[in-house]
């Protein structure tokens, strides 16, 4: 199985991307399209030589291998997208090859969390938009389109990754609970600027406390997402402890 999974940024999604790793028949894709986004888009992203050094910057080519077998042997093969990247006119024919997972989060805590990492993002830079777009599209499809809120996951993550095999129709494996400390070795390039959090981590983090306060610019820019955020949360797997944002 070729899972897409699906997000913005600062969203859990380098964790869930350590808990598939995890697993022995899963080999894992750090966000393929990042150096063709760059190529195409010209955004000034910190580290941007480099990912375009190391990455594949022609579309056709890196939705070619989403839909190829896992270059590591194992059966299943997990890829970390950012919704984001997948700019217009870059090819979605390989949507049907694979199964697609929606990993959302409440905007305002992307927005106080990549503020620290790329200055004042706007909406374009944080992915909810084309998160919604690309789900109304694979629905429009009539491919399933499997949501599930980050926050759920740090709330009960033994219980949400059940759910979330279940729906993907893969056996639980609670490897997916806990990851060595430091890395992988399938992290992308921009790594070192990116992932410093997530490398102290072994598991993933408890639940998070109240919303954070944001700026003025910063509190406009999650207004505008908020529509997009909720519209995915209706379609989420249900959690034990829910609590909606």
């Amino acid at each position: 199985m070729n899972i897409a999974m699906w997000s913005g940024p600062r969203n859990l999604s380098t964790a869930l991307m350590y808990s598939f790793g995890a697993r022995h028949d899963f080999d894992v894709w750090d966000e393929p399209f990042y150096a063709a986004y760059l190529a195409q888009s010209g955004r000034a992203h910190p580290m941007r030589d480099a990912i375009l050094a190391a990455g594949e910057a022609d579309p056709a080519l890196v939705a070619r291998r989403c839909m190829a077998p896992a270059q590591g042997g194992q059966k299943n093969f997990y890829q970390k997208h950012m919704s984001q990247h997948m700019l217009p006119g870059i090819d979605r024919d390989w949507f049907a090859a694979v199964a697609h997972v929606f990993l959302i989060r409440h905007p305002a805590r992307v927005l106080a969390s990549f503020d620290r990492k790329l200055e004042r993002p706007g909406l374009e830079d944080i992915g909810f938009r084309q998160q919604e777009e690309i789900f109304d599209q694979v629905c429009a499809e009539g491919a399933p389109a499997i949501v599930i809120d980050s926050a759920d996951i740090r709330r009960a993550p033994g219980t949400m990754l059940t759910r979330l095999c279940a729906a993907l129709g893969i056996a639980y494996d609670p490897a997916m609970l806990h990851w060595p400390a430091g890395g992988h070795a399938r992290d992308g390039v921009w790594a070192p600027h990116w992932y410093d959090a997530v490398h102290r981590s072994t598991g993933f983090a408890g639940p998070e406390g109240p919303l954070p306060a944001l700026s003025d610019q910063l509190q406009t820019v999650s207004e505008a997402a908020l529509p997009h955020y909720r519209a995915l949360r209706s379609h989420a797997l249900p959690c034990p402890q829910e609590a909606p944002e």
